[in-house]
């Protein structure tokens, strides 16, 4: 337990320094007891207050250190409030520090909390937080320093991290309210330039991410989210309607060479970055084009595949060299790799359908497609498939909803989707859903199936149980049981299972080379740095993490590649700095969805145009159309600009 802990992060303060927890109070620390290898976290100081926890850790000078910081590197100095507050902070902090403060000091301190509620943004606002805390309750500890009974001790080791409650949700951290302000200003290449720092396939997370950062989005607080999303299609669009080629410019070469397996986004992510670095990157995939389950499990009415070459063709122009048709395991062996490469990371995804386990899938009949996603990559390459008059499809994903949309548009007459939930309790993307009614699918809720029903070898139906919901299970969801006797059959040519996919890792072979993979058969990696246990060999995406979703892949490609950049010049796979406080402020939380956010609401949320109608299920032209840059401007001016600074102090 924490020697002394001041926090207001859970809503309360709490004083421990006897060891003991205040009566009644319950405080979740959430803080790492160490920061990488450098010592034990003595503090972190931040927008909502401060957390002690090492009792010889002198707040004083850390909110003097932690002011400075703000003033000089993260103040914007747009506003006159703001940057006169936390400069009047800054020198205040800084003499009493030497010993020059005095008892005004403190009471000019505590004066500016009207002066800070002014402010362009919440950063200086939320940033002067931590130090009114100290001065209320360290306040012994500042006298000291004013009396000349303090002095400084050694010095700390202090890290610092912008962030924002929708920069921490977005798994590649982007600053989103740097370039939604660009965007307002009407600087759409410096917005794509910044969106690029983080994520190099913007046009791809502009049109499919699943959003996090929306949900941590604080104006949602007062009326709706901010459509993040949307504006970075805005940015990337910009430039592909105007026909720009992006300012890249790759470092000298290192003379390192690196293969990637697999043209996803954890992929394209991974090579573009150690590209820029310098490095000599090849990119094989199994399929004949880029994009990995991006190209052929999200159709064109939803990620027009031409967009997504473009972003296959941004990274080529580094230097990047990209064979397609090449399958690890079948054409080259992971060995090979290993000894005419100096790194290898593994993109190679989730390809192999989870079965759903019901009567009859193993049998091999006619009418019963090995999974959703084979379905889909089967139509988007072209290749030989029957799409009958009825089908049905098995599952509540995005996956799922794909394949009936997709069926409509291959000739379905009635496109049929079960799941053994109810709407509410669908993983898909909610309009999603909606999109899909739109264009007539049907859906039977609450219904799960038992077993497929087959005449000469082919499938005419699928045998379904009603279901319950009972109790939560471990996501936290009702967990829905079956009503006994109430089975019947669902006529259908076709049944489609959609309800998740694995990784293959056959590739590994026997020889696995100490690659240790999860129950899940996924790939582990270890402390936080994208490496396997075989040194040299980084994986990230879909075969580290499980089928997830684009943004986490491109995260994880970012984070791999900066790891392998190090190992490659350095000897190395570390984390630094950034990593850590990247993590160690993931870990801590930055959103509060009980915030008062004391602002008046009523400013709605823009929306892109969209083709509308069942009619559109006839084709696979994109559904949803560029947003206006008019309309792009009204939307990001809705931004509250909601940075946040925290800071740890290492002893």
């Amino acid at each position: 337990m924490a020697q002394v802990v001041f926090s207001s992060w859970e809503g309360k303060i709490v004083d421990n320094r006897s060891g003991e927890a205040a009566e009644g109070v319950s405080l979740k620390l959430k803080l790492p007891e160490t920061y990488l290898s450098e010592g034990k976290i003595g503090a972190f100081m931040g927008w909502d207050g401060v957390v002690v926890m090492e009792k010889d850790t002198d707040v004083v000078a850390m909110a003097a250190e932690y002011m400075k910081r703000v003033q000089e590197k993260h103040c914007c100095g747009k506003c006159t409030p703001g940057k006169r507050a936390t400069k009047v902070l800054q020198d205040a902090l800084a003499r009493i520090v030497a010993g020059q403060g005095k008892e005004e000091d403190l009471q000019v301190m505590e004066d500016l909390t009207s002066l800070l509620e002014q402010c362009k943004c919440t950063l200086c606002m939320t940033a002067a937080v931590p130090v009114f805390h100290t001065l209320k309750y360290f306040r012994d500890d500042y006298q000291a320093y004013i009396n000349g009974e303090r002095t400084p001790g050694p010095a700390k080791s202090y890290q610092d991290k912008l962030t924002a409650p929708c920069m921490d949700k977005c798994p590649a951290h982007i600053d989103i309210p740097a370039y939604i302000e660009e965007i307002k200003e009407l600087r759409y290449t410096d917005a794509l330039s910044t969106i690029r720092r983080n994520m190099p396939i913007a046009a791809v997370c502009g049109r499919v991410c699943p959003h996090p950062c929306e949900k941590a989005c604080r104006r949602a607080l007062v009326d709706e989210p901010v459509s993040i999303m949307v504006l970075k299609r805005v940015a990337s669009d910009h430039e592909w309607m105007h026909h720009q080629a992006p300012p890249l410019v790759p470092k000298a070469p290192t003379g390192k060479k690196i293969m990637v397996v697999g043209a996803g986004p954890a992929g394209l992510t991974c090579a573009y970055y150690l590209a820029l670095e310098g490095h000599k990157v090849k990119i094989i995939d199994m399929l004949s084009e880029p994009g990995g389950t991006v190209a052929v499990g999200i159709p064109d009415y939803r990620m027009p595949r031409h967009l997504l070459q473009r972003e296959a063709d941004i990274v080529a122009s580094l230097g990047v060299e990209i064979e397609y048709g090449v399958k690890l395991g079948r054409d080259v062996s992971l060995s090979q790799l290993k000894e005419q490469y100096d790194a290898v990371f593994l993109g190679t995804g989730a390809f192999k359908s989870k079965p759903m386990g019901v009567e009859g899938e193993d049998k091999g009949y006619d009418g019963f497609s090995p999974g959703g996603i084979h379905y889909l990559r089967a139509v988007a390459l072209g290749q030989p498939i029957e799409t009958p008059k009825r089908i049905v499809v098995v599952g509540g994903g995005n996956t799922a909803i794909d394949c009936v949309r997709v069926a409509l548009r291959e000739g379905a007459e009635e496109s049929i989707l079960v799941y053994r939930r109810t709407r509410k309790e669908m993983p898909a993307e909610p309009y999603e859903v909606d999109d899909a009614e739109e264009e007539n699918v049907k859906f039977e809720f609450l219904r799960n199936p038992t077993r497929l029903v087959t005449e000469d070898n082919r499938v005419v139906g699928v045998e379904v149980i009603k279901m319950e919901l009972g109790e939560p299970d471990e996501s936290g969801r009702r967990s829905p049981q079956p009503v006994p006797g109430s089975e019947y059959v669902i006529p259908c040519e076709l049944v489609i299972p959609a309800i998740g996919q694995d990784p293959d890792l056959d590739y590994l072979g026997e020889d696995d080379f100490g690659i240790k993979q999860t129950r899940w058969k996924s790939i582990v990696t270890k402390g936080g740095t994208m490496m396997t246990d075989c040194e040299g060999i980084f994986a990230g995406g879909d075969c580290e993490y499980g089928a997830m979703t684009v943004v986490v892949a491109v995260g994880h490609g970012r984070r791999a590649a900066r790891a392998m950049h190090r190992y490659l010049t350095e000897g190395k796979a570390y984390l630094d700095d950034e990593d850590a406080m990247e993590d160690l402020v993931n870990q801590f939380g930055v959103f509060n969805d009980k915030e008062n956010v004391g602002i008046l609401g009523g400013l709605h949320r823009e929306h892109q145009p969209k083709v509308n109608g069942a009619e559109r299920a006839t084709n696979y032209d994109e559904i949803e159309l560029a947003m206006p840059e008019s309309q792009a401007v009204a939307e990001a001016e809705r931004c509250l600009r909601c940075y946040r600074v925290g800071m740890v102090a290492v002893n």
